[in-house]
């Protein structure tokens, strides 16, 4: 699986258009002809998941910030901000509403980036390693979904979601590169982490 996830990563980055996320149209272009419900559902579980990914970064460095992990960590949440940064964006511009969890996910996003981190760096680098597999998948159903409907007018979206899904990809092969897999019970916990992604994006879809 981790091989074939750096595979999938390397055969994904020529899809990147540049370091900065694609610019949006006016707010009228932008949802002229596109579904309302299904933008509603995509824009509502991206917004909560990076807002949940810097939470977990908060709390990682809230607790490694004084060891040499620490850039590595503050690159990845730097990368989450900027996400974020863009789904508020297109909150505003296709005028979905959060999801109503977002406190929820406020707390137990830092908890989650925290507590591994205090089992050791490795365990940091775990919880990295599959919160980032989890949602390099949801990304990728989301852009087959997206095909599915009319890749060309769902074109600026779908260029977001493929440069956010490839440098998720990125933080989770550099997770495996900073011994995730030495962290004490790591399928235990890899899976475990996997458990809470799948229902985190399972109810901010919906709520």
């Amino acid at each position: 699986m981790e091989a074939a996830l750096r595979g999938l990563r390397a055969g994904c980055r020529r899809l990147r258009g540049g370091s900065g996320a694609p610019r949006l149209r006016s707010t009228g272009a932008a949802l002229g002809g596109l579904s309302k419900p299904l933008l509603d559902r995509i824009v509502r579980v991206d917004h909560a998941g990076e807002f949940g990914a810097t939470r977990i970064y908060a709390g990682q460095m809230a607790v490694l910030r004084r060891t040499a992990v620490a850039p590595l960590i503050q690159h990845m949440w730097n990368q989450e901000k900027e996400h974020l940064k863009k789904f508020n964006e297109l909150m505003v511009a296709y005028r979905v509403r959060p999801t109503i969890l977002l406190p929820f996910w406020n707390i137990a996003g830092f908890a989650l980036g925290a507590g591994t981190a205090l089992l050791g760096k490795e365990s940091a680098m775990a919880c990295t390693v599959a919160v980032e597999e989890s949602i390099s998948h949801h990304y990728n159903n989301q852009i087959r979904k997206l095909m599915e409907e009319d890749p060309e007018k769902y074109k600026e979206l779908l260029l977001i979601i493929k440069q956010f899904r490839d440098e998720e990809l990125e933080h989770h092969d550099m997770g495996l590169d900073h011994n995730a897999e030495l962290a004490p019970a790591y399928s235990v916990l890899k899976t475990a982490i996997q458990i809470g992604c799948r229902a985190a994006i399972f109810l901010s879809e919906r709520i």
